[in-house]
């Protein structure tokens, strides 16, 4: 993909998530054309602490993805995660004047080890991927959500689910995992303050946001604005495909931007 299309330039992003009752950590690495920037951040439930930082410069030496890995190095945080990684799903969706290119993977094995501001704690969950290229609107703003867990019958269950783009009524970046196995449901709607998930099929999926597990961000460059929110929590009620979730974790996030 060129680095500019129609005038639009090229965003492109790979975000990883391990999402658990006690323990949450998420890892990315983003270019606006040739401009990067990487990020993480850990929560640990149980003493209700959140470290997190966004890193502008040399942020390839902070965080870095490997087929099946992902390390930080960033202070003193060190993160070193195996990632069973599947063929997910990937959609080519229109965007503005532009496309979008995804790739989701959910319910995705993830173990490993981290270490943050003299804290060693180990993990062995599972998660999410999203992989992202595209040529996005110059004012582009969507809802979101993946996660994990099991349904009130035992079946492990995961999901993406979005609004605002790659959205369409069908060959959407839409999908609930069920033991592993994709599908697509149907379109969704989010609450404004991301408590909820509505179905189109009917139902609505609850979420709860743990107090002070947010990572949220405001830049104004004047040509580039950008506002996120995206909440750690937990999940429960109904998914598409008539599941009941019982045991969900994960995140939501709201993002707002003109780039």
């Amino acid at each position: 993909m060129p680095l500019l299309r129609g005038g639009r330039p090229l965003k492109r992003w790979r975000y990883v998530g391990a999402f658990g009752d006690q323990l949450m950590l998420c890892a990315g690495f983003a270019r606006v054309i040739g401009a990067g920037q990487a990020w993480w951040a850990v929560w640990q439930r149980d003493q209700g602490w959140l470290r997190e930082r966004t890193v502008f410069a040399r942020p390839a030496r902070a965080v870095r993805f490997a087929p099946g890995r992902v390390t930080v190095r960033d202070g003193d945080c060190a993160i070193d995660l195996a990632v069973d990684e599947i063929a997910g799903v990937e959609t080519v969706c229109p965007h503005g004047g532009g496309y979008v290119w995804t790739r989701k993977q959910a319910g995705v094995a993830m173990r490993g080890s981290l270490a943050v501001d003299g804290r060693v704690l180990e993990l062995d969950g599972h998660g999410a991927i999203d992989e992202t290229a595209g040529y996005h609107a110059r004012r582009t703003s969507w809802r979101w959500s993946t996660g994990v867990g099991r349904t009130a019958d035992g079946e492990s269950v995961a999901w993406n689910l979005v609004e605002g783009v790659n959205d369409g009524a069908t060959g959407s970046e839409r999908a609930v995992w069920i033991g592993g196995e994709p599908f697509e449901p149907g379109p969704v709607r989010f609450a404004e303050d991301l408590s909820s998930i509505e179905l189109s099929e009917g139902g609505r999926l609850e979420f709860h946001e743990w107090p002070g597990a947010v990572r949220e961000d405001r830049t104004n460059l004047i040509v580039l604005r950008s506002y996120y929110r995206q909440p750690f929590g937990t999940f429960s009620g109904d998914l598409p495909g008539g599941l009941r979730v019982v045991d969900g974790y994960g995140v939501m996030e709201s993002h707002h931007a003109l780039w």
